[in-house]
């Protein structure tokens, strides 16, 4: 038998998720080939989907630090776009999306400096192992 840490998002989680991915995909090609109209309103959607992911997974700190950072990682890439979009003479403005951005590294930066850390030694005064048999990993298992 072999150990092995499981991690699993519920199916409603993972579908809310694949829909986000679609919705920023539609934004930034929208960015790229400059259709403003369509970008502008791909932006409210993704942003909107973020902060529902970020709020159902409020629970689980990995989760929520990631989401966070994906949050202001959109915001940064939606005020860049419109700026790009309104304002292609005035370059410099772009700048100000490292604002959001910075503040999503800083919610990474917290979670891998800080929280795991605190929680890795937090864990391992109680830790519980669960032995999963080797046909379950190495997907023999036929049912």
């Amino acid at each position: 038998m072999s150990t092995l840490k499981m991690y699993a998002i519920p199916d409603r989680f993972r579908k809310t998720e694949n829909l986000h991915i679609v919705f920023w995909l539609i934004k930034d090609i929208s960015w790229a080939m400059l259709w403003r109209p369509i970008g502008l309103i791909m932006l409210v959607p993704t942003i909107t989907v973020a902060l529902l992911i970020t709020w159902q997974t409020r629970l689980l700190k990995s989760e929520l630090y990631h989401n966070l950072a994906v949050v202001f990682w959109i915001s940064a890439n939606g005020y860049w776009m419109i700026v790009e979009f309104f304002w292609p003479d005035f370059d410099d403005l772009r700048y100000y999306s490292a604002i959001p951005f910075g503040i999503g590294i800083i919610f990474i930066a917290a979670y891998y400096l800080i929280i795991l850390p605190n929680e890795k030694k937090r864990l391992s005064k109680s830790a519980v192992t669960v032995e999963v048999p080797n046909a379950f990993i190495d997907g023999s298992n036929k049912e």
